[in-house]
């Protein structure tokens, strides 16, 4: 009987140590399972620049927004060439976003809205709109805007990605065309001219008032 007493007390005993090492062995499981993920999920968001971009462009758009960054501007007009108006809008740090907006002839204007970190452009915004007359009457004309949106991604002043976004807005349309429901496009870009003009830009970052051309 004290066999019997003393088998069955050691089979509880491997039976408690046994279940104790299958929890310790699923509680270890999730954890590193748990890190593994976590690993994971960081590793993905470290390595897509896009994201990080785009985290870059929010924090930017919301201190123009909320008026956070100084601001300065200077105005061109040349005869027979575009006109502008060009603002610098910089923190303690340097410039942080640079605005252009130019008209080259009665029908046409654009925008280029340059994003920089570290000094190098990382997020280009251009607008461009071609208005013609589209019907109504003499005393009533109609216009009509064609509007073609561009934003580029870099990375060292090399373009990661381009996205292009078409649409036209009437006068007479009772409805207004919301730009942000229209899916951009991804096309190849070069962005050698646009570089070009942010580099002419920025060599007069100090100016003031007018001047005839850039």
């Amino acid at each position: 009987m004290k066999t019997l007493f003393l088998a069955a007390g050691l089979l509880l005993i491997v039976s408690c140590k046994n279940e104790k090492e299958k929890t310790s062995y699923k509680e270890s499981v999730s954890r590193d399972s748990l890190v593994i993920k976590k690993d994971s999920m960081q590793s993905s968001t470290e390595e897509d620049p896009i994201a990080e971009i785009k985290k870059e462009y929010a924090a930017l758009q919301a201190q123009l927004e909320t008026k956070k960054l100084s601001s300065s501007k200077f105005n061109y007009d040349c005869n027979d060439e575009p006109s502008g108006e060009v603002t610098f809008y910089s923190d303690k740090d340097g410039i942080k976003v640079i605005e252009h907006f130019y008209a080259e002839h009665s029908h046409f204007s654009g925008s280029e809205k340059y994003f920089i970190k570290d000094g190098k452009p990382f997020f280009i915004f251009r607008q461009e709109t071609v208005w013609s007359f589209d019907g109504g009457t003499p005393e009533k004309p109609v216009t009509k805007d064609d509007i073609t949106e561009t934003r580029i991604y870099l990375q060292n002043n090399q373009p990661l990605k381009c996205l292009e976004k078409k649409y036209s807005i009437k006068s007479d349309q009772k409805e207004k065309t919301a730009p942000d429901t229209i899916p951009g496009k991804e096309i190849q870009c070069s962005v050698d001219e646009i570089l070009k003009s942010y580099l002419s830009l920025l060599k007069h970052k100090d100016q003031k008032g007018s001047i005839q051309c850039l």
